[in-house]
């Protein structure tokens, strides 16, 4: 996964352009790297001020360029993209973090978020989004690409709208129950006089329903909703 840091300067360059971005780009591949930087530099008013492959150096890096956007990969060898954010949001709080990942599942875009970062890319994206990310990074917004955006809309919703719950079907309203109840799968099966095959292809389908990713989300649902005056 990728970071990207951005820093605006609003002021007139010599070649006459303004609100250039100013782009370090932190990848422990530097094929990556490359291709990212070749890209970058096709854009209209972007600059790569360098490049990075760890944790470490880009944090250091970062203080010495003041870029306005980094672009950092999650899974760096050593310490990881996030150990990275942490202290780039402390050490230059006014860059802004873009993240380019081969991760697209809800989990790994929530922790980059909670962390400071402003946007989120996936890597097999088409190049466009990458400069929608980062035009908005300098501009204070937030860009996540379309196959995260939806996830992530679908798990927040279940999580902060517990009242999506009562759409479900009764019989899995009562699993749900018994769940959020403490009941293991054979207990509810036995309980409600069905297979535990047909209490697993329930919950299959409620976790479908309620944009959950895992099993554990899912319970903490069940938990919320039992848990329910």
């Amino acid at each position: 996964m990728i970071l990207i840091f951005v820093k605006v300067e609003t002021g007139e360059h010599e070649n006459g352009v303004t609100g250039v971005i100013r782009v370090l780009i932190c990848d422990d591949h530097a094929l990556v790297r490359a291709g990212v930087r070749r890209l970058l530099e096709a854009m209209d008013g972007v600059e790569v001020v360098g490049e990075s492959g760890n944790a470490d150096d880009v944090v250091m890096r970062a203080r010495q360029v003041l870029p306005d956007i980094v672009v950092l990969d999650l899974s760096l060898r050593g310490r990881s993209g996030f150990d990275a954010l942490g202290e780039l949001r402390q050490a230059v709080p006014e860059t802004q973090v873009v993240i380019l990942s081969m991760h697209e599942d809800v989990l790994h875009v929530r922790e980059a978020l909670s962390r400071g970062a402003l946007c989120y890319v996936v890597k097999d994206a088409p190049p466009a989004e990458l400069e929608i990310a980062l035009r908005a990074a300098s501009s204070g917004r937030t860009f996540l690409s379309p196959q995260v955006s939806a996830p992530q809309l679908r798990s927040y919703r279940a999580e902060r709208a517990p009242g999506d719950v009562e759409n479900l079907p009764r019989r899995q309203r009562e699993i749900l129950s018994a769940l959020g109840a403490g009941r293991s799968t054979k207990q509810i099966a036995a309980d409600l006089a069905i297979s535990v095959k047909t209490v697993e292809t329930h919950r299959s389908r409620m976790m479908e329903a309620l944009g959950c990713r895992n099993a554990g989300e899912l319970l903490r649902i069940a938990m919320r909703h039992h848990d329910r005056p």
